[in-house]
């Protein structure tokens, strides 16, 4: 990366010197013709110091990357120039003062520098992005050129140069000073042309400058007939001033507005004023010469020049028509360009968040492997974001959508892409990033995203997970972005709020994951299901309460799968819909034959766990009243646990919840306090039992939080007549603490083990003992 090179303010030589310098030349020369100077190198002198300081200002806007590349060069090449003349300055120094007497002669060698400057400054100018034209351009560009040149030279020769008097030296001659001046024109003009074009972040005051000093240095050869008999004065002693003071001016003022936006382009100027004023200037010229003359020639005069008006005033007028005309097809042609950069935004844009969509972002990412650079690819997914839509609308939803695009693209570095990919998941691509760089990016990206958030009156904290991958020789946008997606997951699996890398062993898991999924969807229709129930019981005593159905599998080949691996498993895959319907179809069966075959001895309460998509799904509570007619089973005998995140809302989920509750059926909300806790739960839920965590269990017996907590709930649930049940009991200090605390249900270990059907009815056909042994163990 090219840096900017610093220059010592010491070094630089003050505008208002410079200035000095040029104003002590131009009272030096005026003197000189009034005045025969005894040392004229004295006059010399300051022009080197002048044209240094133009030189370093160039060296200095040369270096700034501030500005664009294209503006950089154009000062360089004219620091280049002002290198070219600095040698042309001393060698007419030579020239004038190296002989016996003084002489303003050039020599051969002083006129090649003083063209390859000329050359050197032409080149520079067409450069320029402005002079990426069109032949039409270029023939109006030399139209005009050549207009102001005939004109001008006709007028100088007629009025000037035909009448002064020219030694024989190089530079007093006729054509050495109409060869200046030509050249001087064509330069003078280019300058004025761009600057009115512009050209990126060329300053146009600077350029106007600089212009102004060219067309000082050029007049001065208008002076060359005077200096005959002056030997000891040069034409040179001015021109390198001027052109000189006013490039460090116009430097100087690039220097200050480096920083400054490049400013729009003008609209083209619909005619060119320089031919009108020039044929204006000639006609005005001839009429100053054949008025006093008389005769004839005057009318001749008169009526070429009324013509030529007349003519001029019906283009005048034409070109404005056209003008108009234009100007409505230039608005319309606006407005097509602003409705094609409105497309072009929303073809590569998501409309909710405003960033890079998946398209565009596919694009960017194939753009960077074709390139060979390493890149770090991000995939995120907000956590519980549906419970999000569910409690607060999808309003809020898409609100909180908006803030985390917003805080994602603030924490990326400039060169870095984040797109939305669709719902809420997102990607960053981090081109050029390694392993630490991103590390150190995800950290503090995350900690960004994941602080609270206040929308619609309502504090929010968003979580997300993220998987990240680093590319390597031979990836595709299609594998990048799989392993990212496999990493995001198992950072989820983790307990999400947090970033993992790809690991090859995770396509592993995923693809033991994948063949335990194919083998669950068979595994129904290979009885391999089945259910255990583990009891709910009543402290102090032990007696049997009720029962908690249990799901477990035992595959074919692996034995026992804990419901830990294919639980969230179903739930990812979509299959724990089926698995519910075939838990809740074997468990109220088994409840109604218990109750035909036991009646009053028959469990009074079994609990079924229903996930979040089965509340979901469409039609569930009309499915549980089918069952229910279907085999005959009291409601009331059914508990439908649920968790807090699954009701965690005003959607379907609880309207599901609310149908069951008015088909007589009892509601739990089980695993209370490990979500998203909301007490307003347990106001706006038909709730009749609350299942305390075990993690809030397990420190009953300290003086820690959790049992602040656990003392607290008891009291919560007596208050709104809810029934409370610890869950996780493993000690008999547990279940005495739980006791003394107030509770008067509880399951765990330390009661029983989730037992098979055959042990459920020897519990129920020996009630005295199962409740003699229970009391003994509490």
């Amino acid at each position: 990366m090219r840096l900017p090179t610093r220059v010592p303010r010491r070094l630089d030589v003050p505008s208002a010197v410079v200035v000095g310098l040029l104003a002590f030349v131009i009272g030096w020369f005026v003197i000189g013709l009034g005045h025969v100077w005894s040392h004229p190198i004295i006059g010399w002198l300051p022009l080197p110091v002048i044209v240094a300081s133009f030189v370093r200002e160039c060296y200095r806007l040369d270096r700034c990357t501030d500005l664009d590349r294209d503006t950089r060069k154009f000062w360089g090449r004219l620091g280049v120039a002002a290198a070219v003349l600095m040698a042309g300055v001393l060698s007419s120094m030579h020239d004038a003062l190296g002989g016996p007497v003084p002489s303003p002669a050039f020599s051969p060698r002083t006129q090649a520098l003083y063209g390859v400057v000329a050359a050197i400054i032409l080149w520079a100018l067409l450069r320029l992005p402005a002079w990426q034209r069109s032949r039409s351009d270029w023939l109006r560009f030399g139209l005009d050129t050549a207009i102001v040149l005939l004109t001008g030279g006709v007028l100088a020769w007629h009025c000037w140069l035909n009448r002064a008097g020219f030694g024989d030296g190089p530079t007093a001659t006729p054509a050495a000073t109409l060869v200046i001046l030509v050249v001087a024109t064509i330069s003078l003009v280019a300058f004025l042309k761009v600057a009115f074009a512009g050209a990126g972040r060329l300053d146009r005051g600077a350029l106007y400058l600089l212009a102004a000093g060219v067309a000082l240095a050029a007049a001065t050869a208008g002076i060359a007939p005077l200096l005959t008999d002056r030997p000891y004065l040069s034409t040179t002693v001015l021109a390198a001033p001027f052109s000189q003071v006013t490039g460090v001016l116009a430097a100087r003022r690039q220097w200050r507005r480096r920083h400054l936006a490049t400013a729009e382009r003008p609209r083209a100027r619909r005619f060119s004023i320089l031919p009108y004023v020039a044929v204006a200037t000639f006609y005005g010229a001839l009429l100053a010469v054949e008025l006093p003359e008389g005769g004839p020639d005057v009318a001749i005069a008169l009526t070429a020049t009324a013509l030529t008006v007349l003519v001029v005033i019906r283009q005048i007028s034409t070109l404005r028509d056209n003008a108009r005309l234009l100007d409505t097809v230039d608005a319309s042609l606006r407005q097509l360009r602003a409705y094609q950069k409105e497309l072009d935004h929303q073809v590569t844009h998501d409309p909710l968040t405003g960033i890079t969509n998946r398209p565009a972002y596919a694009g960017r990412l194939a753009a960077q492997l074709a390139t060979g650079e390493p890149a770090v690819v991000v995939l995120l997914d907000l956590d519980d974001f549906k419970v999000v839509n569910d409690r607060h609308g999808h309003e809020t939803g898409d609100a909180l959508l908006r803030a985390i695009s917003t805080r994602l693209r603030q924490s990326l570095r400039p060169r870095d892409t984040v797109a939305r990919l669709g719902g809420d998941e997102f990607t960053l691509l981090l081109p050029g990033a390694g392993m630490d760089e991103a590390e150190d990016l995800l950290s503090g990206l995350l900690a960004t995203v994941q602080q609270p958030l206040m929308l619609d009156g309502r504090e929010m904290a968003p979580r997300i997970s993220a998987g990240v991958t680093l590319s390597v020789p031979g990836d595709s946008s299609e594998e990048l972005l799989r392993r990212a997606d496999v990493a995001m997951y198992a950072a989820k699996n983790a307990g999400g709020g947090r970033w993992t890398w790809f690991d090859p062993i995770m396509d592993a898991r995923a693809d033991t994951d994948a063949r335990l999924g194919a083998d669950l969807r068979q595994a129904i229709a290979r009885d391999e299901l089945f259910l255990l129930y583990q009891p709910i019981v009543e402290l102090p005593t032990g007696r049997l309460a009720g029962l908690e159905a249990l799901i477990r599998w035992r595959h074919p080949e692996h034995g026992l799968v804990s419901p830990a691996d294919f639980i969230p498993l179903a739930e990812r895959n979509g299959q724990i819909i089926e698995v519910g319907r075939w838990v809740l179809t074997q468990a109220m069966r088994q409840i109604a034959e218990w109750q035909r075959e036991h009646g009053a001895a028959a469990p009074a309460k079994v609990s079924v766990n229903v996930s979040a998509r089965q509340l979901n799904e469409p039609g569930f509570p009309e499915e549980v009243a089918a069952l229910l007619a279907a085999t005959g089973l009291d409601p009331a005998r059914l508990v439908i646990e649920v968790t807090e995140t699954a009701v965690l809302g005003t959607g379907a989920a609880l309207e599901a919840v609310r149908r069951l509750d008015e088909l007589g059926l009892r509601i739990a909300l089980d695993d209370f306090g490990t979500g998203q806790s909301s007490l307003s739960l347990l106001v706006d839920t038909p709730v009749s039992w609350l299942k305390v965590d075990k993690s809030f269990v397990d420190g009953v017996t300290s003086a820690s939080p959790h049992a602040v907590i656990v003392d607290g709930l008891i009291g919560i649930t007596r208050g709104l007549r809810i029934q409370a049940v610890a869950e996780g009991v493993e000690t008999a200090e547990q279940a005495e603490r739980l006791h003394q605390a107030g509770y008067r249900f509880a399951q765990g270990y330390h009661f029983a083990r989730p037992l098979s059907e055959s042990d459920v009815l020897l519990l129920l056909a020996r009630p005295s003992s199962r409740e003699t042994r229970q009391s003994q163990l509490i």
